[in-house]
C-alpha cells in the first residue's frame, strides 16, 4: 500500500484529486475529475481508502487485517478498471496515479488533496444513512480541505 507521504506528487503538476469509493456519486466524480484534469492539464490522483474499524478504538474480535486491505485492493482495482476507460475515452489523455491509503476517509483526502489544484468527492459513499444529501466523507472535506472542493452528485 502506497504511504500518504508519497502522495503530493512533483513540485510544479498539477493535480487534480478525486475520492473512490465505488458508490455511484464516486463514479460521477471520477468522470468530473478526468474532464476538469484535461481542461486544465493536471494529473488526476485517484485515491481509495482502507477503513479498518479497530484503528479507532472500535471493540471487535482480533481479524487479520491483510485480508481487508487485500479485498479493499481488488475491489479499488476492479472500480477503477470499470470506471476509468469509459471516462478516459474521446478525449485527450490523462494521466491518472492510484493510490490506495489505510486510515479515516475524510482525513485521508484531506491530506492527499493538499497542493492540489481541487479536491473532487461524490456526494454520497456507501454510508447507512440513505436519506443524507451529503454524506459525513464529502461534508468534512468541504470544510477541511486546503483546496478548493467539488462535490458531484451521481447521474
Amino acid at each position: 500500500m502506497a504511504e500518504q507521504e508519497g502522495a503530493l506528487g512533483q513540485e510544479g503538476t498539477r493535480r487534480v484529486v478525486v475520492g473512490i469509493d465505488g458508490s455511484a456519486s464516486s463514479r460521477a466524480a471520477a468522470r468530473w475529475a478526468i474532464d476538469y484534469a484535461r481542461l486544465i492539464g493536471a494529473v488526476v490522483e485517484a485515491v481509495g481508502v482502507v477503513e479498518i474499524p479497530m484503528n479507532y478504538g472500535w471493540s471487535a474480535p482480533v481479524v487479520d487485517t491483510s485480508l481487508d486491505e487485500d479485498t479493499a485492493k481488488r475491489g479499488f482495482r476492479q472500480e477503477l478498471d470499470s470506471v476509468l476507460p469509459a471516462a478516459l475515452a474521446g478525449g485527450e489523455p490523462v494521466e491518472v496515479r492510484e493510490l490506495l491509503v489505510r486510515g479515516n476517509p475524510a482525513e485521508a483526502l484531506i491530506e492527499a488533496s493538499r497542493g492540489a489544484q481541487v479536491l473532487v468527492v461524490g456526494s454520497r459513499g456507501h454510508g447507512t444513512f440513505a436519506r443524507a444529501m451529503l454524506g459525513s466523507v464529502s461534508q468534512r472535506c468541504a470544510q477541511h480541505a486546503p483546496c478548493p472542493v467539488v462535490i458531484v452528485r451521481p447521474e
